[in-house]
């Protein structure tokens, strides 16, 4: 019983390999069983019996010795009553038998040796050789080490999956969110077809829906920390082992070998078996020179076993015929199946996950070989090759992690004054987000796998959205919420087609801050998406590469105020579509590598403030142009290359603040003076020597910089400009300031640091504005200073 008892430990070494096993491999294994009990059965029956019995037969000389003459010398002894002895023998024979046992025992096994044929002899031992290797060829792919590595990987996380508290949480959930979004798409679908104001009725419709399922998704009970990290690990291995398996078919490929020999066993086996079959005889005639012993040369011998042995052995056929039609049918599911390619759209229907992925080569065949055995395994692995489904359970683990409590400590207030959380470089973004509803401004920065849902609706103070390098998703509701709820926008990714497009359709957006690059390939003729859905777009500020003004502008003209072009260094080659913005109020072009003044901007009747900076502006003679812009009461020329101010400036009577800093400007024309509503000029960072006279009529003057200059002397005008708040004359060669700087009752700031002061006048003290942290001196010449004005300037 050997034989069984190993196979019995080999089938039992892989109990959960049996998922790889269909219908038709467990028959074949089931009649390999059967086909092994037959040779185990003939293989005991040889040992345990006597093979054959052989009496002497007496062949007249000239007759020869036959099959015939043995069967009917075997009859008449059948025929014949009473025990086997002598006389009986020589009543048939008319001979007498002197013949001992051993002799008997003798003649036995000679005749078994040389006149019984080798396939009787041998069959139960021929059973159980052809069966040990259908045995092998069934399971050989289990064991080579190409297949069995990535078979035993397999079903390991497919138990798993299969076994996983999330399988059926994510489907359930996944489930319900669908439904939700299909009544959203019903919905807007509804919407797009009626008029404006059914439009307004199906809206609180949409949302009412949403927020009855999120309340029933909170309710659901969550999984716990350890049951959410057990089900990440597991995504993490599916997508490892796709990757890996998708890449080659060896599994197909040796599955089909193995069947093919399997097959070519078969038909081998089965005709020789079907051929000498009849050799198995229950009469076998003997004839063996043995006469100096026995005194016989012939012998009629019994195969006592024979009779079974030809039972056995049709028995063997037969099984032998259905295992090759397991075979043939095995083959023919192998060619006449796209057996390579494998869809999960049954799945997608019945679970609700839409996105889950069809798959090829190895992985594909051992999911149909899966469906075989049971489809419901392939549904619930599906589970895990979900984006949806990963999203999901990374959600709540991002719940798990960042708690109400802990994004509340993140908030801070941001540069518009409003309350903000910043969050960097998450997995997603937490559920629990929101539930801060005091948040007014969210931004997301280098975030993976951002998707509003409809529970945003709950953050009813958010005006400002900020994505930096952060793909979002929506869904309906979301979508309809931002449409009307916020008010800044600001987007940055490396590429500027990378933006989501459904942010140009958020209508009630003020201010819209997009910042990327165009690539190669789309060029640089600053296409962007329309804009014309933003209605009441005020702001807008583009940080990109582009050579011409997007014609997209064009879309907000009506109402937009602010134009904010960043370049980083690449030429502004046209502008013509800037005449179109005749609403705008301020335009900022900065780092454009403008050598003039746009001709464009002289027809902005409405500009108020425009600013250049960082160009490679030299002369500005055009600025005369300027005067058509009555409006126009702030100009930024600042680090670019101009070297004088024309004399023409003086027609700039709306101007009240000037920036001609990082400049190189050595001369200052007089008339520049004569912009009399001037109350911001900043002249720092230039080569500038003397300021010429007449400055005093600039009595609306409060911030006058010249510092880094090369100045020696202020002359006496400064200080009569008696509403200066801020002087700036740090790191120039002034070697006194004059004691008519108590002329400033404002003052504030005064910086003098960096000249070659051998003293502060004392004067300085009667600033009452003027306190020790508004006065940047070197220390020595504050220290010089008497006690009671230092006093005084320390004093709050």
């Amino acid at each position: 019983m050997l034989p069984v008892a190993e196979f019995k430990q080999f089938t039992d070494q892989q109990p959960a390999f049996k998922v790889l096993k269909p219908w038709w491999d467990v028959l074949a294994e089931y009649i390999t069983i059967a086909m092994l009990m037959i040779g185990v059965f003939g293989c005991t029956l040889q040992v345990t019996q006597d093979k054959i019995i052989c009496l002497p037969s007496h062949v007249p000389s000239g007759t020869a010795f036959t099959d015939a003459t043995c069967e009917d010398f075997t009859k008449k002894r059948i025929n014949t009553s009473g025990p086997s002895d002598s006389s009986t023998y020589e009543q048939l024979t008319g001979l007498r038998n002197n013949l001992d046992l051993q002799q008997y025992n003798y003649i036995n096994q000679m005749c078994y040796e040389t006149a019984l044929h080798w396939y009787a002899k041998y069959f139960p031992y021929l059973v159980v050789i052809h069966t040990l290797i259908f045995m092998v060829f069934a399971s050989f792919w289990f064991k080579f080490p190409g297949t069995s590595s990535k078979i035993e990987h397999f079903v390991s996380i497919l138990s798993k999956c299969f076994d996983s508290p999330w399988t059926t949480r994510a489907i359930s959930e996944v489930s319900g969110e669908n439904q939700e979004n299909a009544i959203s798409v019903k919905v807007h679908r509804r919407k797009k077809t009626s008029t404006s104001s059914e439009a307004v009725e199906l809206s609180p419709t949409g949302g009412s829906v949403s927020e009855k399922k999120v309340a029933e998704s909170s309710s659901v009970t969550l999984l716990d920390k350890k049951e959410g990290e057990q089900a990440k690990a597991l995504f993490e291995k599916v997508k490892k082992f796709r990757l890996h398996v998708e890449k080659g078919d060896i599994l197909y490929t040796m599955y089909i070998r193995q069947t093919v020999l399997k097959v070519c066993q078969f038909l081998v086996i089965t005709v020789y078996n079907a051929i000498l079959v009849r050799n198995i005889n229950f009469v076998v005639p003997c004839s063996i020179r043995m006469e100096d012993i026995t005194g016989y040369d012939h012998f009629c011998c019994n195969h006592t076993k024979a009779h079974l042995f030809s039972k056995l052995a049709i028995c063997y056929i037969c099984f032998l015929g259905i295992y090759g039609m397991t075979c043939l049918y095995t083959l023919y599911w192998l060619f006449h199946r796209p057996l390579k390619e494998y869809s999960f759209q049954c799945a997608r229907n019945e679970t609700g996950i839409s996105d889950i992925p069809d798959v090829k080569n190895d992985f594909a065949f051992m999911l149909h070989l899966i469906d075989q055995y049971d489809s419901l395994y392939s549904k619930r692995f599906a589970v895990f090759l979900s984006e949806v489904s990963e999203f999901k359970l990374k959600q709540l683990n991002l719940s798990h992690e960042w708690t109400v409590d802990k994004l509340r400590q993140k908030l801070q207030k941001n540069v518009h004054n409003r309350l903000e959380l910043h969050l960097f470089m998450l997995p997603g973004l937490p559920d629990t987000t929101f539930e801060l509803t005091e948040l007014q401004s969210l931004k997301l920065e280098l975030l993976k796998d951002v998707t509003f849902p409809a529970s945003v609706t709950q953050l009813v103070n958010l005006q400002e959205l900020t994505l930096i390098n952060c793909p979002v998703k929506l869904s309906f509701t979301s979508f309809m919420f931002f449409r009307e709820q916020l008010k800044v926008m600001l987007v940055k990714f490396d590429d500027i087609k990378d933006i989501p497009v459904w942010i140009y359709n958020l209508r009630g957006l003020e201010e819209l801050y997009i910042s990327g690059h165009f690539s190669q390939e789309m060029g640089r003729a600053g296409a962007l998406e329309s804009l014309r859905e933003l209605k009441n777009l005020k702001v807008l500020t583009l940080h990109s590469n582009i050579s011409k003004l997007p014609a997209s502008v064009a879309d907000v003209s009506t109402h937009l105020q602010k134009l904010r072009i960043h370049n980083d260094g690449t030429k502004l080659v046209t502008l013509n579509n800037l005449k179109k913005v005749f609403s705008v109020q301020e335009v900022k072009l900065i780092n454009c590598n403008l050598e003039r003044i746009p001709h464009a901007v002289f027809s902005l009747v409405n500009l108020q403030e425009l600013d250049l900076r960082d160009n490679q502006l030299r002369s500005i003679e055009e600025i005369i142009s300027f005067q058509h812009c009555r409006k126009l009461v702030c100009l930024k020329l600042w680090y670019n290359h101009i070297d004088s101010i024309p004399e023409h400036f003086r027609k700039l009577k709306t101007l009240e603040q000037l920036d001609l800093s990082h400049n190189r400007i050595e001369v200052l024309p007089s008339q520049l003076f004569l912009c009399t509503r001037l109350t911001y000029l900043d002249l720092s960072h230039n080569h500038i020597r003397v300021i010429p006279a007449g400055m005093g009529v600039l009595q609306s003057l409060q911030y006058f910089a010249v510092s880094h200059n090369s100045l020696e002397a202020l002359p006496i005008e400064v200080f009569l400009c008696r509403k200066l708040k801020i002087l700036k004359v740090g790191y120039n060669k002034l070697h006194r300031l004059s004691d008519r700087v108590s002329w400033l009752p404002l003052l504030s700031r005064l910086e003098l640091k960096g000249n070659q002061l051998e003293a502060l006048p004392q004067e300085i003290g009667q600033c009452s504005m003027l306190k020790r942290s508004g006065l940047v001196v070197e220390s020595n010449l504050y220290e010089a200073l008497p006690l009671e004005i230092r006093e005084k300037m320390e004093a709050e």
